[in-house]
């Protein structure tokens, strides 16, 4: 078997190679994403480099799942759902999401037809999807802002979830139903927890909670949200359903009543300082692609795929969205890396295509991290301290 096992001395040597991450990001004139350098540290420490650290190994897969829960609850709780222009947003955000979905299902009848695999489907999922676990860390490692990037939060947040509740419908039609009753199971427990929250924070006892957590450093707000988060990925893991859809629902959840800034901090610490990074190292780790050489007819499948994906978001240019925010739009990943598995575990892909799904997620990754760099340095950061864990959207009264 290929790797290591779990140790501490492993988590060590993840921890460091996670530098990799800061450190390409670090040249301001760059303007590199931080996950762009840890999943190239994972991609050279797995399969496709030097074999070296096993993906599948029990332990190192659950603690990716906690940085990956982590990583969107994070990001839910960041989404400025105070914003007053939010509304507006939203609709444009669905108008687009919908828009790219159509775009994309007429490239994904072409590009079946072109290779005769009768996935027409499966490929338009895979280019109308959007990477919220790759997105909203770029926007805000990149600090950028604006109406724009309002509109565009969004809009990634419905491809995303749209997506992975589609995905089963055409690769595992089977479980289908089950999938979407568990999507909705967890939307509703995070509705219910919206309520339980809003409920103490009026009747002022998670104020009361704050002042003795404070007080005697129990860090009590941290305890209590982290379980409510992991009771929801859960229910998401039990009715198999993307943990990804448990960890952003509560984190807007969050948003809605109020993150305290304390909290804010302690979360931001906890998953920038090691669950994160550990994640996209993990998923870097996970892909392989010394495949394609074994198949090099599907490096162009791989390719197509990628540039359909990039054309069919880039295409909402022609309806008002900046071009880099656009390609930004076009980053994707675990819907491919969800597709290719249980696609190989169905013995529904042919050999090769497999890593030609990940070969075209990892195209809109590199396009994403040029499109995000640029919109940086156009300027579209303006209301990026909205995004900052710093300076949470919510309450004033919590610090």
């Amino acid at each position: 078997m290929l790797g290591v096992q779990m140790t501490f001395g492993t988590l060590a040597v993840i921890s460091l190679i996670a530098l990799l991450g800061p450190l390409l990001a670090l040249p301001r004139r760059w303007n590199l994403p931080v996950v762009l350098g840890e999943l190239i540290a994972g991609i050279v420490l797995g399969p496709t480099g030097f074999s070296w650290l096993h993906a599948q190994d029990n332990t190192l897969t659950f603690l990716a799942q906690i940085g990956f829960v982590l990583v969107m609850f994070v990001a839910g709780s960041h989404v400025p759902v105070h914003d007053p222009h939010l509304r507006a947003a939203l609709r444009i955000g669905t108008i687009r999401a919908i828009a790219v979905g159509v775009v994309a299902a007429l490239f994904g009848v072409v590009v079946a037809k072109i290779f005769g695999t009768g996935h027409a489907a499966l490929y338009a999922i895979l280019m109308a999807s959007s990477s919220a676990a790759l997105i909203l860390p770029i926007v805000q490692s990149l600090r950028l802002g604006g109406a724009q990037v309002l509109q565009m939060m969004p809009q990634v947040a419905i491809a995303d979830t749209a997506c992975i509740v589609a995905l089963p419908l055409v690769i595992d039609p089977q479980h289908a139903g089950r999938a979407a009753l568990g999507a909705a199971a967890v939307l509703v427990s995070a509705a219910v927890l919206f309520v339980v929250l809003r409920y103490l924070e009026r009747n002022g006892i998670r104020k009361r909670a704050h002042g003795i957590s404070e007080e005697r450093k129990f860090a009590l707000e941290l305890r209590m949200n982290l379980a409510a988060l992991f009771a929801l990925a859960a229910l998401a893991t039990r009715t198999h359903v993307s943990i990804m859809l448990a960890g952003f629902a509560f984190g807007v959840a969050v948003a809605l009543v109020g993150e305290p800034r304390r909290l804010a901090r302690q979360l931001f610490a906890v998953t920038e300082g090691f669950l994160g990074p550990l994640f996209f190292v993990w998923l870097g780790a996970s892909l392989d692609l010394r495949e394609l050489g074994h198949h090099p007819s599907f490096v162009l499948l791989g390719l197509m795929l990628g540039v359909g994906s990039v054309a069919a978001h880039v295409a909402m240019r022609l309806i008002g969205q900046s071009s880099s925010i656009a390609a930004l739009t076009s980053a994707q990943l675990g819907v491919p890396v969800a597709a290719a598995t249980v696609g190989s575990q169905l013995h529904l892909l042919q050999p090769g295509e497999p890593a030609a799904l990940i070969l075209g997620a990892l195209v809109t990754i590199g396009v994403a991290a040029a499109a995000g760099a640029l919109a940086a340095r156009s300027g579209l950061t303006t209301a990026a301290d909205a995004l900052a864990p710093e300076k949470p959207v919510t309450r004033a009264d919590s610090s």
